[in-house]
């Protein structure tokens, strides 16, 4: 058996240390790591710095139990409902601790990574010009053309020290293939130290290379992989499962108090140990209705000469 293939327990204890920086969410509003995020909240992680695009309710949950000090992120909330409640509450009130913020667009976030998996130290842009996110930010610096005079704006590499990408498939050495809105994953993914890989299958070597375009990083990259069916849930996974947009109606509803925040991480991460009994307690026929009700395959290529 290869070494990269860890349970969920084993990769985090192993891989997110307190203290490290982050990189979840990288595909935006699907292939979310939730059951990695809920791993690092049973194990009590703290001080850590999450980095993401639109990191929709994961990170207000990591917020919420106290793992986290600082956010890099172009927003933090819910999508489909709005606000994060914790994330607001860390920022205003500090409760359960502060909150450092370093506020990126969604496109400087993807330059910042850009820049961090190319091995640069920036990547010049005009975005953000005319605006006041660059005032106060380290993450930003102003320059001009050496040719032209004309303004730029310097966006700082960014190189977390893990990534958790979710993938649909992947051999036991890391080569992954991921379809869909991919977002950031592939740059995170390089600018990262690291990167754990969640798959909802692990399949044989010979089946990914049989589609070598598709194939998301090189496998040196990847320090673990771990089988996670559903693993994302309630994010979608294409040709999986869709979204489950009623469970992040109820997250809101029950996060608008702390208490009420408190009691649903106990029902739903710290009273859990497994993802098995996680669908469980969310009910089959509440998955079932998530399944994809057919197929729709994508023409084959030859890859002949």
């Amino acid at each position: 058996m290869t070494q990269k293939l860890f349970s969920m327990p084993e990769a985090v204890e192993r891989f997110i240390p307190d203290g490290c920086s982050v990189l979840m969410g990288a595909a935006l509003e699907s292939l979310i790591p939730f059951a990695a995020g809920h791993e690092i909240i049973r194990q009590g992680r703290n001080d850590l710095t999450l980095v993401g695009p639109i990191s929709d309710m994961l990170f207000d949950q990591l917020i919420g139990a106290g793992c986290v000090s600082r956010v890099i992120a172009a927003w933090i909330g819910n999508v489909s409902e709005g606000l994060g409640h914790n994330y607001r509450r860390a920022v205003e009130n500090g409760e359960p601790q502060r909150l450092e913020v370093e506020d990126h667009s969604n496109f400087t976030l993807a330059l910042a990574l850009l820049a961090g998996s190319l091995g640069i130290p920036f990547i010049p842009t005009k975005t953000l010009l005319g605006s006041d996110l660059i005032t106060g930010r380290r993450s930003f610096r102003l320059s001009a053309d050496p040719d032209t005079g004309a303004p730029l704006v310097h966006v700082k590499a960014l190189k977390p020290d893990i990534a958790v990408l979710h993938v649909q498939r992947s051999d036991a050495d890391g080569n992954a293939h991921c379809w869909g809105n991919l977002g950031v994953s592939e740059e995170g993914g390089l600018a990262s130290h690291g990167v754990i890989l969640v798959a909802e299958e692990i399949v044989p070597r010979s089946l990914i290379m049989s589609d070598p375009n598709r194939v998301l990083l090189p496998s040196t990259k990847v320090v673990a992989v771990v089988h996670q069916p559903w693993g994302a849930h309630p994010s979608p996974v294409q040709g999986y499962y869709g979204r489950d947009h009623a469970f992040y109606a109820e997250y809101h509803l029950a996060s608008r108090t702390r208490n009420g925040f408190e009691q649903w991480v106990k029902d739903w991460i710290l009273t859990i140990d497994n993802r098995k009994d996680y669908l469980v307690r969310r009910g089959e026929d509440r998955i079932a209705k998530l399944r994809p009700s057919g197929e729709l395959i994508s023409a084959p290529v030859n890859y002949g000469y």
